[in-house]
C-alpha cells in the first residue's frame, strides 16, 4: 500500500466523525493514514514556522538521563512544540480534541499529549525502531503529520510501517497534510533516507 495520493474535502464539524474514523481504525488495525485530521491552512502556518527555525538540535536515542546522539540510528533534528504560536496552540487544541475521543471510545487513559517538529536533511534517516517499549505504557499512540507542501516519491523521506513479525504494513510519502497514527509499543517503523529537507510533527498521546 502506498499512501502517496490524498485530497482534502472539508466539511462543517466534521471533525468528530473523523475522530471516530480514527480511533475506530486503531482499535480494528492498530494504526491508519488520513490527509482530513488538520485544515490545510494550518499545515501551511506550520510549514513557514518549522522553516524559519533555527533552535532544532540533532536528536537523540533513549529517555531521560540515558540520551545519547547516535548518528548511526537517526539524523534528524527536533524542536519541541509548546504552543508558544497561534499555529502551535491551534495544533495542539486540535490534538487535546483527539485525545479526548480516543479516552471515550477506546478507554485509553490517555493524560497529555507532546510532540516536536523534526526537519530531515539530505541524507537523513531514522533506522526501524518502536516508540515505546512493551509494558511501560508512556506513549501510547504515535501521531505523525507531514508540513512539505510538494513531495516526490524519488526524495525519499518515506516512513515504512511494519507488523509484529517485521512484514511491511504501509509505505507513506511525507506530503502535506499526511498524517499516520499507530499504536507506539506495537508497529516498528522507519524513516527512508531524504534527499531533500523534509520537515513534520512527531507526537504522541501519553499516561503519566
Amino acid at each position: 500500500m502506498d499512501s502517496s495520493e490524498f485530497e482534502f474535502a472539508p466539511v462543517e464539524g466534521a471533525w468528530g466523525a473523523l475522530d471516530l474514523v480514527v480511533a475506530d481504525a486503531l482499535a480494528a488495525e492498530g494504526w491508519c493514514v488520513t490527509d482530513q485530521l488538520l485544515d490545510p491552512l494550518l499545515i501551511t502556518e506550520l510549514y513557514e514556522e518549522v522553516l524559519g527555525r533555527d533552535d532544532l538540535m540533532a536528536a537523540k536515542v533513549g529517555r531521560h538521563h540515558q540520551q545519547r546522539a547516535q548518528d548511526d540510528v537517526r539524523r534528524d533534528k527536533t524542536g519541541w512544540l509548546q504552543g508558544e504560536s497561534p499555529a502551535q496552540a491551534r495544533y495542539i487544541e486540535r490534538m487535546e480534541s483527539l485525545r479526548m475521543l480516543m479516552n471515550r471510545r477506546l478507554f485509553l487513559g490517555l493524560q497529555e499529549y507532546e510532540a516536536h517538529f523534526a526537519r530531515f536533511d539530505s541524507g537523513d534517516f531514522y533506522r526501524t525502531h518502536v516508540d515505546a517499549l512493551k509494558g511501560q505504557r508512556n506513549r501510547m499512540v504515535t501521531c505523525v503529520t507531514y508540513l512539505n507542501p510538494h513531495w516526490r516519491p524519488e526524495w525519499g523521506g518515506q516512513l515504512v510501517l511494519y507488523d509484529g513479525q517485521g512484514a511491511e504494513l504501509t509505505r507513506v510519502q511525507p506530503k502535506g497534510g499526511v498524517s499516520v497514527l499507530f499504536l507506539s509499543e506495537e508497529f516498528p517503523h522507519q524513516v527512508l533516507p531524504a534527499r531533500t529537507s523534509r520537515y513534520s510533527i512527531a507526537g504522541w498521546f501519553r499516561v503519566r
